[in-house]
C-alpha cells in the first residue's frame, strides 16, 4: 500500500465495494493472515480474536475500508534516508494507546488522578507545583508509538510548509513570517534564513527542485545547481502545490489551478494550462491514478484527467471547506472543517463515491500518511483544537495524540521521523518508537 501526502502514490482506483455489515463473522480471515485479502468489506475478522478492543473506541465499530496487500515505497529522504517498505499490516482494532487518557496512581492517597486531555499551562512555563498529581498533561503527546525528539525555534508566525529534499541533509520550513528557514539535520541548528517578502502558503520538494507558494508567485530553487526561478501567473496566495505527469500544479486563492512544464533546454518552467471550475481558493492538491484531485474552500473536490486536464467529476459531500486530500492505495481520503474524514472509492462508472465517513469532534486541517517502525500504515490528522490524532489504517483505531500551543497546519514525514509546524512558529521533530503495547494474554 502506498501513500505519502501530495506524492504520486497509487496506480488505480479499485472496483465497487459491497455495503459493510457491522456484525462481522467471529472467525479470523485466513486471507488476511496471509496478507492478501482483497474483499471489502470482508465478512470475517481482520484481527486476532485474542486481541480485544481497548480504550474508548468501540469494539463493534466496523472497519472503515480495506485494501489489497501491496508493498509501499515512499521516496528516500535525507542523505539516502530510509524507505517505508513492508507488507500490508492491518491494525488490530481498538484504541491501542489512543483514546485512553493517561492515569497516574497516587499511592500515598490511594486514589487515581485522572488526566484531562489538555496541556498544563504551568508545566509549559516550567512551574507546575502539582507534579504527577496534576490533572493536566505534562507531555506534548499521548500514546506509546512516538515521542518528541527536538524542537526547532525561530519562526515568528505560523509554519505553513515543511520539506525535506531527497538526498539532502537540510530541512526547509516556510512560514507566514515571510521566511524560509534552512535547518541542519545533524545538529538541529538553523543554517540560514531566506527572506521572501511574502507569506509562504505551501512548500513542495520534487527531485532537485524546491517550490514555495507565495502571493501571486511560485518560487523554484534547484538545491543542486542553486538555480532560482520565479513562476508568474497566480492571482493571490498560492496555497497548494503538487507534481504529476511532468507538470507542476499550483492551487491559488482565486480558485484557479495553474500548470507549468519544465523545459530542460531553456532551464525554465513554461505555462502549460489553467484549470478552471472551483469558485473559491484551492487549498489542497494530490495526484494519483492518472488523476489530479483538488479540494477547495467552495466545499467541493474536483477530479481532473492528467492527460487532457479536463474535469471528470465534482464531489460535494463535504459541508465545509475541504482542507486536505490524500491518496492511500485504491482510495482517496479527504478532510474538512465539517469535522469529517471521508474515504472515497471508485464505482463501476469510474466515479468516486463515499464508502466510509469518520467523524471527529473538531474541524480537520490536514492529513498526512506514513508508516511506523513496523511498516504499519498510520494516518495523522490535524484538528483545529490544537491537536493531531494518529490512526491505524484501515481500522481508524487511535494510536495517540500530539498537542501544540496553536493549530498544526503542516505535517511532513521523513525517515523514521516526522515533523509538525504550528501557529506559534514552532517546528517539532517526532521519532517513531517500537510498539510497546502489551500482547493480550
Amino acid at each position: 500500500m502506498d501513500f505519502d501526502g501530495g506524492k504520486r502514490v497509487f496506480n488505480r482506483l479499485g472496483p465497487p465495494q459491497q455495503q459493510q455489515s457491522d456484525n462481522r463473522n467471529q472467525k479470523v480471515c485466513y486471507h488476511w493472515r496471509a496478507g492478501n485479502c482483497n474483499r471489502f468489506p470482508c465478512p470475517f475478522s481482520h484481527r486476532e480474536l485474542s486481541a480485544p478492543a481497548n480504550g474508548t473506541a468501540s469494539s463493534k465499530r466496523p472497519y472503515g475500508f480495506a485494501t489489497d496487500d501491496q508493498r509501499s515505497t515512499t521516496a528516500r529522504r535525507g542523505g539516502g534516508g530510509s524507505n517505508f517498505n513492508g507488507p500490508s499490516s492491518w491494525g488490530r482494532g481498538g484504541g491501542r494507546g489512543g483514546n485512553a487518557i493517561n492515569n497516574n496512581n497516587n499511592s500515598n492517597r490511594g486514589v487515581v488522578v485522572r488526566k484531562t486531555e489538555k496541556i498544563c499551562n504551568f508545566w509549559v512555563q516550567g512551574n507546575c507545583s502539582y507534579g504527577d498529581k496534576c490533572r493536566y498533561l505534562h507531555s506534548w503527546c499521548t500514546g506509546s508509538c512516538f515521542a518528541m525528539l527536538t524542537q526547532l525555534e525561530g519562526h515568528q508566525k505560523a509554519v505553513s510548509g515543511i520539506a525535506l529534499p531527497a538526498g539532502s541533509d537540510k530541512l526547509y520550513t516556510g512560514s507566514k513570517d515571510e521566511t524560509v528557514r534552512v535547518w541542519d539535520c545533524q545538529s538541529g541548528q538553523c543554517a540560514g534564513v531566506i527572506n521572501l517578502g511574502g507569506e509562504v502558503g505551501c512548500m513542495l520538494s520534487e527531485g532537485p527542485w524546491m517550490f514555495v507558494g507565495l502571493p501571486n508567485l511560485v518560487k523554484a530553487w534547484n538545491v543542486q545547481t542553486s538555480a532560482d526561478l520565479s513562476l508568474n501567473g497566480p492571482v493571490g496566495q498560492v496555497y497548494s502545490l503538487v507534481v504529476g505527469n511532468d507538470l507542476l500544479f499550483a492551487g491559488t486563492q482565486d480558485g484557479s489551478i495553474l500548470a507549468w512544464k519544465y523545459n530542460a533546454a531553456t532551464n525554465c518552467f513554461e505555462p502549460a494550462a489553467s484549470l478552471q471550475g472551483h469558485t473559491s481558493a484551492v487549498v489542497t492538491l494530490v495526484v494519483g491514478a492518472n488523476r489530479l484531485y483538488s479540494g477547495s474552500m467552495d466545499k467541493s473536490i474536483r477530479v481532473w484527467n492528467l492527460e487532457n486536464l479536463q474535469c471528470l467529476q465534482t464531489m460535494t459531500e463535504h459541508t465545509s471547506v475541504v482542507m486536505s486530500v490524500l491518496c492511500w492505495d485504491q482510495f482517496l481520503l479527504s478532510c474538512s472543517l465539517d469535522k469529517t474524514i471521508k474515504v472515497w472509492a471508485a464505482t463501476d462508472s469510474g466515479n468516486l463515491e463515499v464508502t466510509y465517513t469518520h467523524n471527529e469532534e473538531h474541524g480537520l486541517l490536514t492529513l498526512c500518511g506514513m508508516h511506523d517502525l513496523e511498516s504499519k500504515p498510520v494516518l495523522l490528522c490535524s484538528c483545529n483544537d490544537n491537536s493531531v490524532r494518529a490512526y491505524d489504517l484501515p481500522s481508524f483505531a487511535e494510536r495517540g495524540k500530539i498537542f501544540a500551543k496553536q493549530e498544526i497546519r503542516s505535517i511532513h514525514g521523513g525517515p523514521n521521523i516526522f515533523f509538525t509546524g504550528d501557529g506559534t512558529g514552532e517546528v517539532k521533530v517526532w521519532q517513531w518508537l517500537a510498539d510497546q503495547t502489551p500482547t493480550p494474554a
